[in-house]
């Protein structure tokens, strides 16, 4: 079958020139049975396995103005093996459902696929796309499914589990994603909201961190099997904000947890409302040595009126990226 164009809309092919093209573009997969049959077959080292979803559609979750394919599909696949890290699981295999206008070039479709590729190369080595599904739709949307594995005999590391005295630590970037986002929609929309061209030649290389920081997030996933073998007690992806999701989890553990903010760096309230770095937040218990990448930035007490309290002071704002709440529906 000849390769087609980078150009071609993926209207004027059929699903298995579409489908060869991405298989392609993805390498060999070290499944069972890999993509090609009517489902995968994995080999795990343990009965359990760890599962989740998630979805990004174009407009509310990112501008195809701003991302190109190769940092769509790495990110389509950090979101969700963070997912799996914050169960304290190692990611084994992706499955991805791309719904695509039919106008989308078969060149793009080949991006993304490398993205996913680069992204569990970098992120979670020995995880690839193991299979999944292609459909047409007139808003382009990326739907992964993510399989981690547990280690023999260890438990999942639950959100619900941290324990008056714990210490709070994070592993990865907080408010980088944010500060990214901030200028993306400061300085990079037409008159009228639509997201333009990002203009790369104009971005300090802080700058430029962010934005990548936003639109390619790179979450410590090995760290999510450390911090199990290191006791955790509690752990989850920061996806939506630190101050919603620390809320979070003291709300599934029944306790209060109090964040410092002079350990959040000199951008503290971006670190505390900003979403989609996915750092891991986890709980230890005191006097644990923390492993390798993770910091204290709070404690853990008794139930209290308030779950969550900064620096003792009751912190009742959202903060953070709500998908019901948040869009503007500014169209890129």
């Amino acid at each position: 079958m000849p390769e087609p164009a980078s150009a071609t809309p993926v209207g004027s092919l059929s699903e298995e020139a579409v489908l060869a093209h991405i298989l392609e573009c993805l390498g060999p997969s070290d499944a069972l049975v890999g993509p090609g049959d009517d489902a995968a077959v994995l080999r795990l080292s343990d009965a359990r396995v760890v599962v989740t979803t998630d979805t990004l559609i174009h407009g509310p979750d990112f501008r195809l103005a701003w991302s190109s394919g190769r940092d769509l599909g790495a990110k389509a696949a950090a979101v969700n093996l963070a997912d799996v890290a914050a169960m304290g699981a190692r990611p084994v295999a992706l499955f991805v459902a791309l719904a695509m206008p039919p106008e989308t070039t078969i060149g793009f479709v080949g991006e993304l696929a490398a993205g996913l590729r680069e992204a569990c190369e970098e992120l979670a080595p020995g995880c690839r796309v193991a299979g999944g599904d292609l459909t047409s739709s007139d808003t382009l949307t990326v739907a992964v499914t993510a399989i981690g594995e547990l280690e023999p005999g260890r438990a999942p590391v639950l959100r619900s589990g941290a324990r008056p005295g714990d210490v709070v630590a994070i592993c990865g970037d907080v408010g980088l994603a944010a500060a990214g986002l901030d200028i993306l929609f400061e300085r990079f929309r037409d008159e009228r909201g639509a997201a333009i061209t990002v203009d790369a030649g104009s971005l300090s290389d802080s700058e430029r961190a962010a934005v990548a920081g936003q639109l390619r997030p790179r979450p410590p996933i090995a760290s999510g099997v450390v911090a199990a073998r290191s006791g955790a007690t509690a752990m989850m992806d920061v996806s939506d904000g630190l101050v919603r999701d620390a809320r979070r989890l003291a709300r599934s553990s029944g306790v209060t947890v109090d964040l410092e903010r002079s350990a959040l760096g000199v951008d503290s309230d971006r670190a505390l409302r900003g979403g989609e770095d996915h750092a891991l937040l986890a709980t230890f218990p005191e006097g644990t040595a923390l492993p390798a990448g993770f910091r204290a930035i709070g404690s853990v007490s008794e139930a209290g009126s308030i779950p969550l309290t900064v620096d003792g002071r009751a912190e009742r704002s959202a903060g953070g990226w709500d998908p019901y709440r948040d869009w503007d529906g500014a169209g890129g």
